[in-house]
């Protein structure tokens, strides 16, 4: 899950030119070196008191419960260990973890996000201990999906994602989807769209009836750059995607991009968008879905607890509708952030075994039960309310057809404001398609000739 707000760009520039002064990254003797897997401890019971301190953005319901039940469940395993946890949201937490990273004192497990706005600057800073050795006693690939074990890696130098040594792992499943209130399809007569075309004349007959067609909130400049994920998914192959973001082919500039682009900016001009929506917050979406603004909306599966909770079943998931009736879909997605150890951790065997234990098939089915999405299958649970099958089974079928293109602003470090900002102007109808790409390609032909 991505991104920095505008808010907090200044804050993060001064941080980042502190890391890269104190840090000096660059040379091997700067960088953490990962122990031998014959030198790791796990009798975590032996290992003394220890307190850990553990950074997460576990802030929503079901993703809240998920986290307390399985760190009382580790704390009750092994009573030496203390975890002392520091919740903040996400946004929260892309504002200030560079600077705990870079003090004396930083956390042993922290939530770095993959990307290079992010996980890649850390390591490229020494700051996040390789979890290679880790992953050789603990298994992880073994249980991991190669894909999903590549989005968290990293090369010692932070220039390529993808490759390179294991930087974190996570506990679950993201999927960026079109939530649906079926009392209100039902009112409109409209069924759920089972094409692109279907969609785009159900937004038509909703806005043509009064209603909203698209609850959508975009004060953050993120939401924008998701919305246009899903639409560029429409436009493009999931390969070419795949290679623009990882920097190996393409241009923001090429013709369907710029095309998604107009497509985003037609269906602001429709009047599709909640009222004044680059002023509405992204979490105050889901909360106004919930209140019947709204008929659809897209958003991540981390939304779908609380939904279910307050909406049970007038709401409804589905991956974006194909164009031809029965293919296969593609959709932004992946997995959860991933937890990383800190290089200055003075606990690392004791938070690779917390992380083993947050990860392991038993927390799949904690997550199950907490309402969540598990990055792997649970081997006992299945989930009870209609719409976290839906999104389960939304989850089953992306991951059978390899349907899953990685979230925009890993492109760049600075991404999120160089195409956030400009999209946000495109909503507002201040900038044309073009003018758009050109800026997003601007940023990242930068970013490409540094790396």
């Amino acid at each position: 899950m991505p991104t920095l707000t505008r808010r907090a760009a200044a804050a993060v520039a001064a941080a980042l030119a502190a890391l890269t002064t104190a840090c000096a990254p660059g040379s091997e003797t700067d960088r953490p070196q990962d122990k031998a897997p014959a030198a790791v401890n796990t009798d975590i019971a032996k290992a003394g008191n220890v307190t850990l301190t553990v950074w997460d953005q576990e802030v929503q319901g079901g993703q809240r419960e998920q986290i307390e039940k399985l760190n009382a469940q580790f704390q009750a395993k092994y009573p030496n260990i203390k975890i002392n946890r520091v919740s903040r949201s996400f946004t929260d937490l892309q504002k200030t973890l560079r600077l705990a990273l870079s003090g004396d004192s930083p956390p042993d497990v922290v939530e770095a996000n993959q990307g290079y706005a992010s996980m890649a600057q850390f390591v490229k800073a020494g700051m996040l201990l390789p979890l290679d050795s880790y992953d050789q006693v603990y298994g992880w690939k073994k249980r991991y999906p190669k894909g999903l074990m590549d989005l968290n890696s990293v090369t010692k130098d932070g220039k390529l994602i993808g490759s390179g040594n294991l930087y974190g792992v996570s506990l679950n499943g993201e999927i960026v989807g079109l939530y649906y209130n079926k009392e209100k399809l039902s009112k409109l007569g409209i069924q759920p769209p089972k094409t692109w075309a279907e969609f785009e004349q159900a937004l038509g007959t909703a806005k043509g009836k009064g209603e909203v067609p698209i609850a959508f909130g975009n004060l953050e400049k993120l939401p924008a750059m998701q919305l246009y994920g899903v639409i560029q998914d429409q436009n493009t192959d999931k390969e070419a995607v795949r290679k623009l973001v990882f920097g190996s082919g393409g241009a923001w500039t090429d013709a369907p991009n710029v095309a998604a682009a107009q497509k985003l900016a037609d269906w602001s001009k429709q009047g599709y968008f909640t009222k004044d929506a680059n002023a509405v917050k992204w979490d105050d979406t889901p909360v106004n879905f919930a209140k019947g603004q709204g008929v659809f909306m897209f958003g991540g599966t981390w939304w779908a607890p609380d939904l279910s909770e307050k909406m049970k079943d007038k709401v409804g998931f589905m991956l974006p509708p194909p164009a031809q009736a029965g293919a296969p879909s593609a959709t932004m997605g992946g997995e959860s952030l991933p937890w990383s150890i800190t290089s200055k951790s003075k606990h690392p065997d004791v938070a690779a075994a917390y992380i083993n234990f947050i990860t392991s098939p038993e927390a799949m089915d904690v997550s199950v039960e907490t309402g969540n999405l598990p990055v792997l299958a649970a081997p006992s649970k299945q989930p009870d309310a209609t719409l976290l099958k839906e999104v389960s089974a939304a989850w089953a079928e992306l991951s059978k057809n390899d349907g899953t293109t990685p979230y925009l602003d890993y492109a760049t470090p600075t991404f999120a404001d160089a195409f956030g900002g400009p999209l946000q102007e495109l909503v507002a109808g201040k900038v044309t398609p073009q003018q758009a790409m050109e800026k997003a390609q601007a940023d990242y032909t930068a970013f490409q000739a540094k790396k």
